[in-house]
């Protein structure tokens, strides 16, 4: 995989979304990582943080990729320190801007 590419998915990230697994094929994400990674999600609804949303429709349901998982195993293909940036963050938007840091750090 070559990085220009993982550098675009990983400009994608936000840390608050989840692909569905029809973008994600759109997308060229590897099947091998859509399978690692693929899993049904279902909404809270206590909190906004909580809801999920699919083209502006609150649903109870979804399957697909959260993008922060997405963005670590970007950042574990370019040799970054997933570990290390998951376990300094209180978010998981600042997990993704770490890790965008960590590769312009590189």
């Amino acid at each position: 995989m070559n990085r220009s590419q993982l550098l675009l998915w990983l400009s994608e990230c936000t840390g608050d979304e989840i692909w569905s697994i029809d973008y994600c094929r759109k997308s060229k994400i590897p099947a091998q990582w859509i399978e690692e990674m693929r899993d049904a999600y279902e909404s809270g609804f206590n909190t906004t943080e909580e809801m999920i949303f699919y083209r502006n429709e609150l649903v109870n349901h979804f399957e697909g990729i959260r993008d922060v998982d997405l963005a670590c195993k970007i950042a574990q293909s370019l040799r970054i320190n997933v570990a290390e940036i998951v376990q300094s963050q209180f978010s998981r938007t600042g997990v993704v801007r770490a890790i965008r840091e960590a590769i312009e750090e590189g």
